[in-house]
């Protein structure tokens, strides 16, 4: 999704503070292909050393629960040398408080005006397989990350985890079988 297809409102209102109903329809489809999404690309321009302010304002209109247990890959670009790695870096603690959480390996185009075409494509010279191979490392991480954490979500509910009614052991012993069918969790002092 563009970001840029969603206008700044002159008032910030995520979509979560409207009232069931009111939602306005393009957000309300955002957030449902959100929700049923696996996994997300990020891809984002370098502003300032940041992300793109338009991305991070559309981002923000939605629940970290529509996005959280599901992995993302960070691609940005600049027309510097570095391809955005600035940004990356801000983008990837913006991901994981939403709770998608970035592959390790991240895509970067440098001068970016020299590689791509307004409308995205590469420009003539440029080695198509070259770049296919060089971002293949974090879309392979982000598709073996996609399917893992689909398998789990499908067999634990992951918004479904209960904390342990009691504080943790001190002694860093492991807590005794609540006698549930789900599993304990090994709960230790740091």
């Amino acid at each position: 999704m563009d970001p840029l297809a969603y206008p700044v409102s002159e008032v910030f209102k995520p979509a979560f503070a409207y009232n069931r109903g009111a939602k306005p329809q393009p957000l309300a489809r955002l957030e449902d292909l959100i929700r049923e999404s696996d996994a997300y690309v990020m891809l984002s321009p370098e502003y300032n050393h940041s992300m793109s302010p338009a991305l991070a304002d559309l981002l923000n209109h939605f629940p970290s629960s529509a996005f959280s247990f599901k992995p993302s890959l960070i691609a940005t670009y600049s027309s510097g040398q570095w391809g955005g790695t600035r940004a990356a870096v801000n983008m990837r603690s913006f991901l994981a408080e939403l709770g998608c959480l970035p592959v390790s390996a991240m895509v970067h185009f440098p001068s970016a005006d020299q590689v791509f075409a307004q409308n995205g494509e590469l420009l003539e010279g440029q080695d198509p397989a070259r770049w296919e191979r060089y971002a293949g490392r974090g879309v392979e991480q982000l598709y073996w990350w996609a399917a893992a954490a689909s398998h789990q979500r499908q067999a634990i509910d992951p918004f479904g985890c209960r904390r342990p009614s009691r504080a943790p052991p001190r002694s860093g012993m492991r807590q005794r079988p609540n006698n549930s069918s789900k599993p304990t969790p090994l709960l230790g002092a740091a």
